[in-house]
């Protein structure tokens, strides 16, 4: 019997802060909340970047100055949506050629109340290491975790910047 491969990382939550700030949080303060042990590159990562624009680099600097790409941006719909590709294999290693997707959805649901959804696709082309893959980005030290920084980002600075 073949086990079927969960192929869709999918977070919600609710962020206390309005949708425009929590998308700006998101895409030009991703530096504030990416987790510094996610890096690809051979030194320390000093900064993530997203440039925040359709087509833009999503990348990582070192603290040696060398930059290491990770995706781009190919949905650019402020503040309702993005879509980044994720450009790293299995191996943790960029790929021009390898895609899967994050697809962020951003919904008001209040002046200072915004659900966002997260959905991670394609798993399935990590190959033999797709299930691996899947349960490492769906705990606490792959999405669940990385989102939990990102709302305390997008809440702590949403006072006075409504």
């Amino acid at each position: 019997m073949i086990e079927k491969i969960n192929d869709v990382v999918r977070k919600e939550l609710m962020i206390n802060a309005s949708q425009r700030r929590a998308f700006q949080a998101f895409t030009e303060q991703m530096d504030l909340w990416w987790p510094r042990a996610h890096h690809i590159g051979k030194s320390e990562m000093k900064e993530a970047v997203l440039e925040t624009k359709p087509g833009g680099r999503w990348y990582e600097v070192g603290v040696d100055g060398t930059e290491c790409n990770w995706g781009k941006v190919l949905v650019w719909n402020p503040p309702h949506k993005l879509v980044l590709a994720w450009q790293i294999t299995a191996e943790w290693q960029y790929d021009p050629n390898f895609l899967t997707e994050v697809e962020v959805n951003f919904i008001e649901k209040g002046p200072k109340l915004t659900s966002l959804t997260l959905e991670h696709r394609n798993i399935e082309k990590f190959g033999t290491q797709a299930q691996e893959i899947w349960s490492a980005f769906d705990s606490e030290g792959g999405w669940t975790g990385t989102l939990k920084s990102f709302a305390t980002i997008a809440e702590t600075e949403a006072t006075g910047r409504e």
